[in-house]
């Protein structure tokens, strides 16, 4: 049960990555600029929850569905991943969304 919450993250962000390969929407649409969107999407939330960390407002909380893997005080890993399939899924859906104005 350790490693639940991270098995299904890296599930979400697989499912994400197979309906952009799909339909060519973000990563396979424009690969340098998705990963620079990414990039600087993932380092502004990480730079809010480092901030949210050092001034005692944000806690990982333990459970037992965690892996216990930290990159810093109160920073999981899953936070990390959770980050980059929360900017990915964003970005995925502002570009369905973008194909879906111009057909109309």
């Amino acid at each position: 049960m350790q490693y639940v919450y991270l098995a299904g993250i890296c599930f979400s962000l697989l499912g994400m990555v197979v309906l952009d390969k799909k339909y060519q929407l973000a990563l396979w649409y424009d690969a340098r600029r998705t990963l620079a969107t990414l990039a600087i999407g993932v380092a502004v939330f990480i730079v809010w929850d480092v901030l949210g960390i050092a001034l005692g407002i944000f806690f990982s909380g333990h459970s037992r569905y965690m892996s216990g893997i930290y990159l810093g005080p109160e920073f999981p890993v899953e936070e990390l991943l959770f980050l980059i399939f929360l900017c990915y899924f964003t970005l995925v859906m502002y570009r369905l969304g973008e194909i879906k104005w111009l057909r109309t």
